[in-house]
């Protein structure tokens, strides 16, 4: 995707802009005009909200122009800086020696004359290796200064070669055994300071080193737009040559290495600095407000403009006349070109407005293809037209904040109390001997209740007087949530969908027909599949997110599904894939990194450390995800999009939350952000990588495992859950290999994520990545029900697959999840584990129940009356006779 300096935030009405733009024949992604919808949150501290989008305003403080008093006409003036680039014209090279130096050694060369701090990004594939994976190369081959890249790739920094011109040369070495087992060289060349990437056709470049290269001759190698802006110019002739492309050049070890020289001519863009200065005048014969624009760009400059009432941040179009050489766009801006100065160094222009506007906005248009925005925070530009407060007109929204952060604070007073008394209490039992654990485990559990219910104040849009029997999670139908996002606690999960169910077409439909007798069966949220438009049939790969017509049913099917849960009774969680998306063109080199749609973002919305879709973002503040560009959440046009898009499912569709797809992508701040624009009632994000293995044997100990899906949790502020992956890696070993003992860790405590967090962990043992007909990482055969016994009597939140509801397991399960419901076990119940050996776990829940699991016998004993609730093979559950 090409991309320039001067892109612009959503323009009300502007079909043609662009997001961002090139000069020259650069390829320019168009900006679609954005619907207006409905707003999720109001303005925030010193922000403006625009169209779901949160814009900064005029950043500069009031400049008097004519006095201070406001009937002398008193102005606002503010200067904002604004970006350009220009083309510098370079060389790159590949070059390949052949022959061995006097160390023995050959050579693959890569340069270029491009002032720049270059870095070789590179990695090698093997003899006995297929496909375009790469490997890190042995550590003898690598240059000096060279960097391992996550365990793929190496990179390395060209070192400055002055010539005899005084030209800086920029050249890295990669000197290798002609009989090395390696087949190829793969590469990409990026320079660092403005994050351009340089590639072969769109691709990685490879350099055969087992046969000639790539047939010999004239290759095209591409430049990709970095983080200032980058164009890319193909090699159009070359009168260069491949050398010493003899077949007869076998070797040391009869491996056929062809010599190689090839130049490629590169552009990289520089800024150019500017201005434009914006004032207001109030003019007092007229009470008008008289705008005036100035900036030092020559030539064709055009402003494309609205203005908005009560600063409701809504474009309007002021009624006529208006100023010369205006023209309305689409009757939702004006675009009125600017006046050629005397000195004919730059533009101005002035005109009038009546006094009734509260705001400006505007951007500036050079030509098709570039649109200049503000440069502080990446939106429209906005300039007030009345000073805040003014009359009485407008409320100064620092103190409307800090009087509604005081009112909050007043009845958060005596939880704040509480949890301090409470953490006394903890500290000075510290010291104290393991007898006293579970007085400081019950007291850490307040503790987080009492958080989760001060939270949840500042959370709630009103204020409302605190229940205190509302947070006590004695009654699944009158309780609440303990904050946005975490559910009420008695959450029974349904998996609505399995790999195959796109097929049908129809899915919202069947699923619909689902819904009373899942109802029935006790479930409490249902987890629909990933409702947009995608590129793969199953969801997963989403390209337009708000075309929601799927190959699972049409959007109002999707709606009439959500009402009808509702009816039954069921909670709807819609899945939202936020890590990566799937571009719907490509740019002028063929990567596919041009998003179309309401969100027609460029590549600035990509991740920057990802070769293959080269993103002229920051670099991922997570794990990339190859299949798909990654997207980069910490861009401000990010996260406003993706909020209001969430808000708008939310309103639209009427989900009550969500599952996140892949959050181990980017970092779980960001997910904080978007459940607190959006509110979900419950939401669980899938955090899921490798446990620990020695030799192929899985370990005992996996705090690290399940370390880091509670640190991204944490990451979250606590407002999502996450699935808990810990447990279901621990179950398979501990049932395949009747190795229970593994189900109490070194504490004597579950050892997943329910052991540690169990108000946030999802605890499951098949989904649709799993089980269904892709079988991933599918449960033990035939001991399913043995799992299901474990996690719908265990604390955690508990997920059932849909696979396994409508089979022969639905009988047993539905009995599992009516015990827990009766005896009313939620996310935090307590747990004491009563055995964990070779063959038989035993645990015992809420002193209401006692479950089992294994071949070995064991019946609870103890002065209650227990009583069989539910058997079978290797399980038993009892509960307490009342």
């Amino acid at each position: 995707m090409s991309v320039g300096s001067w892109c612009i935030r959503a323009i009300p009405g502007a079909a043609p802009p662009a997001r961002a733009g090139l000069l020259g024949s650069a390829f320019l992604q168009v900006f679609a005009a954005r619907p207006r919808t409905g707003r999720c949150r109001a303005a925030q501290h010193g922000r403006v909200r625009l169209g779901g989008s949160v814009v900064a305003r005029a950043g500069a403080a009031e400049t008097p122009v004519a006095g201070t008093d406001e009937d002398a006409g008193a102005a606002f003036s503010e200067t904002f800086p604004l970006r350009r680039c220009q083309a510098v014209e370079g060389k790159a090279w590949v070059r390949v020696d052949a022959e061995p130096d006097a160390e023995g050694k050959c050579k693959v060369v890569v340069g270029c004359n491009v002032a720049g701090k270059w870095v070789l990004h590179w990695g090698v594939s093997y003899d006995d290796e297929y496909g375009r994976e790469w490997d890190q190369p042995p550590s003898e081959m690598r240059p000096p200064g060279s960097v391992a890249i996550k365990d793929y790739a190496i990179e390395t920094p060209l070192e400055i070669l002055p010539n005899s011109e005084g030209q800086l040369l920029y050249e890295v070495q990669i000197k290798f055994d002609k009989d090395i087992p390696i087949a190829a060289v793969n590469f990409v060349l990026k320079e660092e300071e403005t994050g351009a990437w340089f590639q072969h056709k769109g691709g990685d470049f490879r350099i055969p080193l087992n046969g000639s290269f790539n047939g010999g001759g004239k290759q095209d190698i591409d430049i990709w737009p970095g983080d200032l802006g980058h164009a890319l110019k193909k090699s159009e002739a070359s009168s260069s040559q491949p050398q010493n492309t003899s077949p007869q050049d076998t070797g040391l070890s009869g491996k056929h290495i062809s010599g190689f020289y090839e130049e490629y001519p590169i552009l990289k863009s520089e800024y150019v600095q500017n201005l434009v200065t914006v004032t207001v005048r109030r003019d007092i014969e007229t009470h008008k407000r008289l705008v005036e624009f100035d900036t030092d760009i020559s030539g064709d400059v055009v402003i494309h403009w609205g203005v908005c009432k009560d600063n409701n941040m809504t474009w309007e179009i002021p009624p006529e006349p208006h100023p010369p050489t205006t023209k309305i766009f689409r009757q939702k801006a004006l675009q009125t070109l600017l006046q050629q100065k005397a000195d004919g160094a730059g533009n101005s222009i002035s005109f009038s407005l009546d006094a009734e506007y509260s705001c400006l906005f505007f951007v500036l248009k050079l030509d098709e293809y570039t649109w200049l925005r503000n440069l502080e925070n990446g939106s429209d530009f906005c300039v007030p037209l009345t000073r805040v407060g003014q009359h009485g007109s407008t409320q100064d929204p620092d103190k409307a904040e800090e009087q509604k952060v005081e009112d909050k604070s007043s009845q958060a007073d005596g939880l704040i109390g509480d949890i301090r008394n409470l953490v006394v209490g903890l500290s000075s039992r510290r010291g104290q001997k393991a007898k006293n654990k579970v007085l400081q485990e019950d007291i850490l559990q307040e503790i987080e209740r009492l958080a989760a219910e001060a939270y949840s104040i500042f959370r709630s849009p009103t204020i409302d007087s605190v229940d205190d029997e509302s947070v006590h999670l004695d009654d699944t139908l009158s309780a609440k949530p303990a904050c946005s996002g975490t559910g009420s606690g008695f959450e029974i999960l349904c998996q609505g969908f399995n790999w195959e169910s796109h097929k049908s077409g129809k899915w919202y439909v069947e699923l619909g027909t689902k819904a009373k007798e899942l109802s029935s069966l006790g479930f409490t949220i249902v987890w629909s599949p990933p409702p947009t438009d995608s590129v793969s049939p199953e969801g997963y790969m989403p390209r337009d997110l708000y075309n929601l017509n799927s190959r699972y049913g049409s959007m109002d099917e999707l709606k009439e599904l959500v009402k009808i849960f509702h009816e039954a009774g069921i909670k709807v969680l819609g899945d939202a894939v936020l890590n990566h998306r799937c571009a719907q063109f490509q740019n002028n080199n063929g990567v596919w990194n041009i998003f179309g749609g309401r969100m027609n973002w460029d590549d600035r919305a990509v991740v920057a450390d990802d070769p293959h879709f080269q993103g002229r973002g920051n670099k991922s503040s997570g794990d990339n995800f190859h299949a798909a560009p990654n997207i980069d959440h910490s861009q401000e046009f990010v996260r406003n999009d993706l909020k209001e898009w969430l808000c708008w499912m939310r309103k639209e569709v009427g989900y009550d939350g969500w599952r996140l797809d892949f959050v181990r992508g980017f970092w779980g701040g960001y997910v904080k952000d978007y459940l607190e624009a959006s509110e979900p009632y419950f939401a669980v994000g899938e955090y899921w990588d490798s446990l620990s293995y020695t030799y192929g044997e899985m370990d005992y100990n996996q705090d690290a495992h399940r370390q880091r899906i509670v640190d991204w949790i944490n990451a979250t502020n606590g407002t999502a859950g996450a699935f808990d992956v810990t447990t279901k890696g621990i179950l398979h070993a501990a049932l395949e290999r009747s190795e229970y003992w593994r189900l109490s860790d070194e504490k004597g405590k579950p050892p997943g994520v329910l052991g540690w967090w169990p108000s946030r962990a999802v605890t499951f043992i098949e989904n649709h990545d799993t089980g269904s007909t892709q079988g991933h990482w599918r449960f033990p055969y035939g001991m399913e029900l043995q799992g299901y016994a474990y996690i719908l009597t265990h604390p955690g939140t508990p997920a059932v697959f849909y696979d396994h509801i409508f089979s022969h397991l639905q009988p047993e399960i539905a009995k599992f999840i009516s015990i827990r419901q009766r005896l009313k076990i939620h996310c935090r119940s307590k747990i004491k584990i009563l055995k964990a050996d070779r063959s038989l776990y035993a645990a015992e829940i809420d002193e209401k129940l006692t479950m089992k699991i294994g071949s070995e016998h064991f019946e609870p004993n103890g002065p209650q009356n227990w009583i069989v609730a539910a058997e079978g093979q290797d399980y038993k559950i009892w509960e307490v006779s009342s």
